[in-house]
C-alpha cells in the first residue's frame, strides 16, 4: 500500500514566505523572547555558570614556608604598636563548592588576637592566621 501523505503539502511548499505590510518584522531576539516563561529547565543555565565557575584548591605550605611566615608574624607582634602596613594573602573558601580563592589585601594592623588567631586589619577585616600563605612588610 502506498503512502498517500507524501504530496500533501506540495501546493504550498515554494510559495514565499508571507511579509507583514503593517507589522515590523520582529528581532530573533523578541522571538525567542516569546518562549522564555515556557523554558522547560529553568535555572539550567545558573546551574552550569556555577558549575564552570573555578575555584583554587588550598595550597599545603612546606615546613621552611610555614617556620618563615611564623617569624615574620612574630616580627609583626613585635612592631604592633607601629600599626604597620602589611600585605596579606591568605584563602576564603567559597561557599557553594569546594575550594575558594586566593585573596591579597594591604591595609595598616590593628591587632593580632592570638586567642582567635586572628589578623585584625584597620579596615576591621579579620583575617585567620592559619588561612595565610604570605605577609610582606616593609619591617622585614
Amino acid at each position: 500500500m502506498a503512502n498517500t501523505n507524501n504530496h500533501q503539502y506540495d501546493d504550498i511548499i515554494n510559495l514565499p514566505h508571507h511579509v507583514s505590510q503593517t507589522r515590523p518584522r520582529m528581532s530573533m531576539t523578541d522571538r525567542a523572547a516569546q518562549f522564555s516563561p515556557f523554558a522547560a529547565l529553568a535555572g539550567f543555565d545558573a546551574a552550569i555558570r556555577e558549575m564552570g565557575r573555578l575555584t583554587e584548591q588550598r595550597i599545603e605550605l612546606t615546613e621552611d614556608s610555614r617556620e618563615e611566615l611564623d617569624r615574620r608574624q612574630q616580627l609583626l607582634v613585635e612592631h604592633l604598636s607601629e600599626h604597620p602596613e602589611v600585605s596579606v594573602t591568605y584563602f576564603v573558601s567559597d561557599e557553594r563548592k569546594s575550594g575558594g580563592a586566593y585573596v591579597t589585601v594591604s591595609d595598616g594592623v590593628k591587632k593580632i588576637d592570638r586567642y582567635q588567631r586572628l589578623l585584625v586589619l584597620n579596615d576591621d577585616l579579620w583575617i585567620p592566621l592559619n588561612e595565610m600563605i604570605a605577609l610582606d612588610s616593609d619591617i622585614y
